[in-house]
């Protein structure tokens, strides 16, 4: 018995399934396909948004070191013109310095030459006869104090200045103790 059932089960004849699938599977294929299309280009479009920004994030980046190169060389400009002022201010205080003892030397030299020219004069006036004269200028010579200007050597044998200044307020004291 089983053996006509599954005889006769053979023998009629199936219903052709062919046009119902195909046209049930056609649709989901498609749907299927539009769906990997639809995300591929999300995915695409994803994709240039974040090269667009990761472009955008990379210049901020540049103009960022660029930024931060201009403020190292300004920095090294500055750190170079600190030491070129600090070599200005050392070379003025050392010329300064100088100029201070050029100006020293100058009044020194100003004063030796002020207290010769007050000795010549009291030479001169001395081989003149003229002790008055002399008296007045040893006075005078004596309260400016010349006589510490008076150079201690000289050259050549010649009398030292202020060795000749002594012999002259010597001759001159003694001329005038002589005279009534």
């Amino acid at each position: 018995m089983k053996f006509e059932k599954r005889s006769g089960d053979a023998e009629t004849p199936a219903p052709a399934p062919e046009d119902t699938p195909s046209t049930g599977k056609k649709p989901v294929v498609i749907y299927i396909m539009i769906l990997f299309i639809v995300a591929f280009l999300l995915m695409a479009l994803s994709f240039l948004m974040h090269q667009r920004s990761n472009s955008e994030v990379l210049g901020e980046l540049q103009n960022s070191v660029s930024a931060m190169q201009e403020v190292q060389a300004t920095q090294d400009a500055l750190v170079e013109l600190q030491s070129q002022l600090k070599d200005a201010e050392d070379t003025i205080a050392e010329l300064e310095s100088a100029a201070e003892e050029d100006q020293q030397a100058l009044e020194a030299a100003q004063r030796e030459n002020e207290a010769l020219l007050a000795l010549y004069t009291l030479q001169q006036q001395y081989a003149t006869g003229d002790l008055e004269a002399c008296q007045n200028t040893i006075q005078s010579f004596e309260a400016a104090g010349y006589q510490e200007d008076l150079p201690q050597t000289a050259e050549n044998d010649v009398t030292p200045p202020s060795q000749r200044y002594e012999q002259l307020k010597t001759a001159v004291e003694a001329r005038t103790a002589e005279q009534p």
